[in-house]
């Protein structure tokens, strides 16, 4: 099977409550639009890399702590995320480093990340906040804007 030349990976734990915003998302975008992959990217980390390669855009989507004011705040970067920000990923190493790692190497091509603020994590629960939820709802959205920006495919209003 030949892969699309875009893909949106979501990582998270969806058994660790809000953590698992960034699955979610991914979820929403299975199998919904020709040439875009969906890719479950488990709970990040160095795994991410080799799940980039030959794509030319990427978007990763991570529930984040401390980017937002707020919980269900929804942020892009199209610059990896400062590993100066105290705890923003909650994985081995975080969002910021493995996309400059996946550059640097060569993997993929552009890479957006969409950080959705999720405050605190529970551990062994299926329960996402409402105010994740929304923001489960908004990077969606905003997911749908960087795929028609680099797509240029009205079908992606959908």
């Amino acid at each position: 099977m030949q892969k699309s030349r875009v893909c949106i990976i979501g990582c998270g734990n969806p058994l660790m409550g809000n953590d698992g915003a960034g699955i979610s998302v991914m979820h929403l975008f299975d199998g919904r639009l020709p040439g875009v992959d969906a890719i479950d990217g488990g709970t990040g980390g160095f795994g991410l890399i080799p799940l980039m390669e030959g794509y030319e855009q990427v978007v990763i989507v991570d529930a984040m702590v401390g980017i937002g004011d707020r919980i269900g705040e929804v942020r892009t970067f199209e610059v990896p995320p400062s590993w100066d920000i105290p705890v923003y990923a909650l994985h081995d190493i975080g969002i910021g480093e493995v996309v400059t790692l996946a550059r640097e190497l060569g993997y993929a091509g552009e890479i957006v990340t969409v950080g959705i603020e999720v405050g605190e994590i529970q551990a062994f629960s299926r329960d996402i906040d409402p105010e994740v939820v929304e923001g489960i709802q908004i990077a969606e959205q905003k997911i749908l804007t960087i795929l028609r920006e680099w797509t240029g495919d009205q079908e992606s209003r959908s």
